[in-house]
């Protein structure tokens, strides 16, 4: 669904507008404009580039006088064998060709490209060792939507995204398989046709280019934008689902919050407030407190006193989503605005450090959140749809919805199976990846963070979820067109069902839905009915 929305179909004339990265200052934001925009390109600095050349040159000088990992010494548990001065390039060479071992499916081309993105900007801090050549290739293949095809079967994201970085890499050299304008080619040809030559890796430039977090963080930036729509139409949901039941106002009451300040939960309370205000079918409680007279004994009264959880809990179940999005969102931002390679060469020290940041924990635990809130944003909406299709519970509309004669015509009997096998899915999706940690790399990566694989999971789950809220859509139209009043609507519900209306019509013979469901959900992806 992502390619879709994102529109990534290739760029051959160099355009205007700039997305200027200078290693510390890009931005989720950034991230979704630049795959949305396929007129946008890349630049940096001349200053940025002066930082990173010191840098390469400071590590070529170097490379002759002291042992540092990658340069001049084998990988992982080889790291005791030295390299000869001869063959530092070729050890490059060697590692990106024995590591794009990726198999499956290509993950989708807007993945590919927030990764270059992601991995040049931390380039630009000057602190991984590579050429200002380097640099202006890996602009070149952003900016010409040269999206190498990277499968989904890769890395175990500790000493980061090994094998999907590969893939890059081996790309940027003129070997391997890339999407352009929308067609999958091998490279060779194209670099030809546009000029390009293929890149010659000099030292360390290998390692630099496979070694960090830039895929799972990329595909996590993308997932947080995605997350935040989600919730947003989540809420919509909830709100026009409020008032179509008649629900009492003090669910959503500022009073009721503050003695809870969550401020998710506070934040989602407010936003539904706005969202009904001007609807003439919420209740105020006094008018329910005052309806009956209590004579003393045991009475039965027609009407429900309070709903469901689904719909009076909406603040105390969206607002931890809320903030767990928001979280995420910080982890995110400060990884894509990280160095993630090993060794660091710190110029101004005249120091190569030798740690861990290309270990993928952050990221892989940040969208194992985000999985398990979207599980939970799709389990409300599943059973709030079913809520509305169990006459027997709602007592308020006919079986499924049906708007014609029911027995006859199944009305969207059928629909809520799909919505209740995809959450299933995600439910079994819902446990973190992040622990499935196998030691691997002869125990060398003896705990590993499985980020890339976690990030491609919540991108699955969070797909599910525009399916059962488009579902959960399907339904609310369907149950304002059976009230007919739509007059008593707030004005936002109204101007959601008026859209919704125009993407899918009312539903009255049972007709195939198998082309019109697809193209739904693809528009509520793009719909930008962001809060």
């Amino acid at each position: 669904m992502f390619a879709k929305q994102y529109g990534i179909v290739g760029n051959t004339e160099m355009a205007s507008k700039k997305l200027i990265l200078d290693g510390e200052h890009l931005t989720i934001e950034n991230l979704v404009s630049f795959v949305r925009d396929d007129s946008l390109i890349v630049e940096v600095s001349t200053e940025t580039l002066e930082r990173v050349s010191r840098a390469h040159e400071f590590l070529k000088a170097e490379s002759t006088k002291r042992v540092i990992y990658g340069v001049n010494t084998g990988f992982g548990p080889m790291v005791s064998r030295l390299i000869g001065k001869n063959q530092l390039v070729d050890l490059q060479y060697n590692l990106v060709r024995s590591h794009a071992t990726g198999i499956g499916e290509p993950i989708l081309q807007a993945f590919s490209l927030v990764a270059m993105v992601v991995r040049l900007n931390t380039f630009l801090q000057g602190h991984s060792g590579v050429s200002e050549d380097l640099i202006k290739q890996l602009a070149l293949f952003i900016n010409h939507r040269l999206l190498p095809i990277i499968p989904e079967h890769g890395a175990v994201g500790t000493s980061g995204d090994l094998t999907q970085l590969a893939h890059i890499a081996m790309a940027l050299i003129g070997e391997g398989e890339v999407f352009y304008q929308g067609v999958r080619q091998d490279v060779a040809p194209i670099l030809k046709k546009l000029k390009i030559a293929p890149y010659q890796l000099k030292i360390k430039e290998g390692l630099s280019l496979i070694n960090g977090t830039s895929v799972m963080a990329g595909i996590a930036a993308i997932l947080v934008d995605q997350a935040e729509l989600g919730l947003s139409i989540a809420t919509r949901n909830g709100a026009l689902a409020m008032e179509l039941v008649g629900a009492f106002k003090d669910g959503i009451d500022p009073n009721l919050q503050f003695l809870r300040p969550h401020p998710g939960q506070i934040k989602i309370a407010e936003l539904m407030r706005k969202l009904t205000q001007g609807s003439r079918l919420l209740r105020d409680r006094a008018d329910f407190q005052f309806k009956y007279k209590l004579n003393g004994d045991v009475q039965e009264i027609k009407e429900n006193g309070q709903e469901f959880y689904s719909f009076r809990c909406l603040p105390q179940i969206l607002g931890p989503i809320y903030e767990t999005i928001e979280q995420v969102k910080k982890t995110v931002e400060i990884e894509i605005n990280s160095v993630t390679d090993n060794p660091i060469v710190m110029t101004e020290r005249s120091e190569f450090i030798h740690g861990g940041n290309f270990h993928g924990d952050y990221i892989a635990s940040a969208v194992d959140r985000l999985k398990a809130a979207l599980v939970k944003l799709t389990i409300l909406s599943e059973r709030r749809l079913n809520f509305f299709l169990h006459h027997k519970i709602n007592t308020l509309f006919p079986p499924f919805l049906n708007l014609k004669q029911p027995g006859l015509t199944l009305g969207l009997q059928g629909l809520q199976f799909v919505a209740t096998s995809t959450t299933a899915q995600s439910q079994s999706f819902a446990y973190p990846h992040s622990l499935h940690s196998i030691p691997t790399n002869g125990d060398n990566q003896d705990v590993v963070s499985m980020g890339t694989d976690a990030a491609l999971l919540t991108a699955k789950v969070i797909d599910n979820a525009f399916v059962v809220l488009m579902i959960e859509l399907v339904a609310l139209a369907q149950a304002v067109d059976y009230k007919g009043d739509q007059k008593k609507l707030s004005s936002t519900a109204l101007k959601l069902y008026k859209s919704f209306r125009q993407q899918l019509p009312v539903i009255i013979e049972d007709r195939v839905l198998i082309k019109e469901l697809p193209a739904t959900v693809a528009w509520l992806k793009t719909s930008k009915l962001y809060l």
